[in-house]
């Protein structure tokens, strides 16, 4: 990853798991991202502090900005896209990871109207709201842009997916069966390949990622694999994506996920 430069990047869900993994390893790249905007719903708690803490050490001209932001609200959601707009001063949004989730460990007999709503209003309708609310910065990020196809230094959406929305595989559905997460992340490929359609001929490349079976607090999925080993695999791929990536399910390691 020592080409990979990108000036401005933006996290949702950035205070733990996966998340802050991202953030630490955009922060420890040869190049790291002048802007990194790390949202996150409580700026003020203790998972917060951590970012804080991480901004306050940014150094090597990396600039760590601490937002709030929850994507289940809309005033939250047009309040942080109105600051990003003034750091960036008329440049544009580079990457916007859309990386927020939420999982309610449920069967098809325990499923409820109420925890599906709950789900989909971080894990889908979210991050529809927020590309919707940054896509006016990503435009801009397409158009000054001095790269060629598509890529991450360009402008690009990441929605971070998870195998569980893959319709063909279905794992570990014996064990595990998250209903309305799984639907919840269906839906968000589904979103994916909209975006990539309506965003595409815009110059901005639209992804889902899975990234791995991590062990998390979000506790859909019971993995072995580590925060650090999923993140550092994840920015190895946005490193390489490019036009023939558009609107594909991938994972960290860059493997093409069914859908």
């Amino acid at each position: 990853m020592e080409d990979f430069r990108i000036q401005s990047v933006l996290l949702t869900g950035s205070d733990r798991g996966i998340g802050l993994g991202l953030v630490q390893e955009f922060v420890k790249l040869p190049h790291p991202p002048q802007l990194l905007f790390a949202t996150c719903r409580h700026p003020e708690s203790l998972e917060g502090q951590v970012l804080k803490e991480m901004a306050a050490r940014c150094s090597n001209g990396s600039r760590l900005v601490v937002l709030q932001l929850d994507v289940t609200d809309p005033h939250s959601i047009e309040a942080a896209a109105e600051e990003v707009e003034k750091y960036l001063a008329g440049r544009g949004l580079n990457l916007l990871i859309n990386n927020a989730g939420i999982a309610c460990e449920t069967t098809l007999a325990s499923e409820t109207a109420q925890s599906m709503a709950a789900v989909y209003a971080t894990n889908t309708i979210g991050p529809l709201q927020v590309c919707q609310a940054f896509l006016p910065l990503l435009k801009r990020a397409a158009r000054r842009s001095n790269c060629l196809g598509m890529s991450c230094s360009k402008a690009a959406v990441i929605n971070m997916s998870s195998s569980y929305g893959s319709i063909s595989a279905v794992d570990e559905w014996e064990w595990h069966q998250d209903v309305g997460y799984r639907c919840s992340k269906a839906a968000l490929n589904m979103l994916t390949r909209c975006q990539s359609l309506g965003y595409g001929p815009c110059g901005i490349l639209c992804v889902s990622l899975h990234p791995g079976g991590v062990k998390t607090c979000l506790g859909a999925e019971k993995g072995v694999l580590t925060v650090d080993s999923s993140a550092r695999g994840i920015l190895e791929v946005l490193s390489r994506l490019s036009a023939k990536d558009n609107g594909t399910f991938l994972d960290w390691r860059g493997q093409t996920v069914p859908w």
